[in-house]
């Protein structure tokens, strides 16, 4: 028997969430049965979705999650030993998973791409959930063209730092919106942003009169607030507009959501689309995006910086750092 700990949520989060909203539960993992495989969980990713879809399921849950392991015992053929996999098993140390099982959130399991001896903790980010988000988010929504000027906000995050980096092989103008002036520069200085600013210094709408001229053509959104009706009011006619989240209202009550300008006059007035998503969609394509993301890498079209964690007892910790924002890039747990 293998013995084996996992979070588990026992209250749903008021608000930033709470340690004693989670409880580290021991126990022992039964013997594998036929098609399934032992895994080890290596590299845990926290991500904004756990916080959004916190009440999604009845409590007590295990906490859900996407993890690199590496397979330690197996009775499925496909999936030998010593084979580095992907799962959304959650924020565990061990686990037992059917690959051939997918959930609406994700493939039971599948194989780590070949990342030519780069970290296998960019199973979470480049060929993960953040991958195919910014991928599918930005190319099948906004529908990218050369010469267009592209804004981003919470750009210096995991997916957003991959949108701006796709849009600039499009051959985009990109412009990024982050809250510190060390993660500005990083998108400037680093990933090639043509224009980055700390929108908690700087005066977004006037920034924008300078920095864009000519008007935004795609708009990918992770923030939500009043910075995203600001940027919408600066599009160009026929301007797209991806929702990918409103992380800055993850934590609010929803019954008291903060006020924001209008935006129905802009999109009448200039036609604008406005599409929500989720990714899972695409589940199906998330091939197609782990091969052009692995290719972009190592051609060092592309970068993953990662904001790393060590230890079990510390994904809490790393949690609730992300959600305020104190990562750079792809926030992950090493276990």
């Amino acid at each position: 028997m293998v013995k084996a700990r996992k979070y588990v949520v026992k209250k749903y989060f008021e608000g930033v969430p709470k340690r004693d909203d989670f409880e580290i539960v021991e126990y022992e993992l039964p013997q594998i049965k036929n098609e399934e495989i032992l895994v080890k969980t290596e590299w845990v990713s926290v991500d904004p979705y756990q916080r959004a879809y916190n009440r999604r399921f009845p409590v007590p849950y295990d906490q859900f999650g996407f993890q690199v392991g590496i397979v330690e015992d197996t009775r499925n053929p496909r999936f030998p030993v010593g084979t580095r996999v992907v799962t959304h098993k959650g924020w565990c140390d061990y686990s037992i998973v059917n690959p051939n099982e997918n959930t609406v959130m994700a493939k039971g399991a599948y194989k780590l791409p070949d990342l030519k001896g780069l970290s296998p903790s960019l199973g979470l980010s480049i060929t993960s959930m953040t991958g195919a988000t910014a991928y599918f988010g930005f190319l099948e929504i906004c529908q990218p063209k050369a010469g267009e000027t592209v804004a981003i906000t919470g750009a210096a995050g995991a997916v957003g730092s991959l949108v701006g980096q796709i849009a600039k092989i499009k051959g985009c103008k990109v412009i990024g919106f982050a809250g510190s002036d060390e993660k500005v520069q990083w998108l400037q200085n680093t990933l090639g942003f043509d224009k980055a600013y700390n929108y908690k210094t700087v005066n977004v709408h006037e920034t924008l009169k300078v920095a864009a001229p000519n008007g935004i053509d795609c708009y990918f959104d992770n923030v939500g607030g009043e910075i995203s009706s600001i940027i919408i009011s600066h599009m160009n006619n026929f301007g797209r507009v991806s929702v990918c989240g409103s992380i800055s209202a993850y934590n609010d009550d929803v019954t008291q959501l903060p006020r924001v300008p209008l935006l129905q006059f802009d999109i009448v007035s200039k036609q604008l689309k406005i599409q929500g998503f989720l990714i899972h969609f695409w589940l199906d394509r998330w091939h197609e995006a782990f091969a052009d993301l692995t290719k972009w890498l190592l051609e060092g079209k592309l970068q993953m910086k990662e904001h790393t964690t060590e230890g079990f007892d510390k994904i809490y910790d790393a949690f609730v750092g992300m959600l305020a924002g104190e990562n750079t890039g792809k926030a992950i747990v090493k276990i």
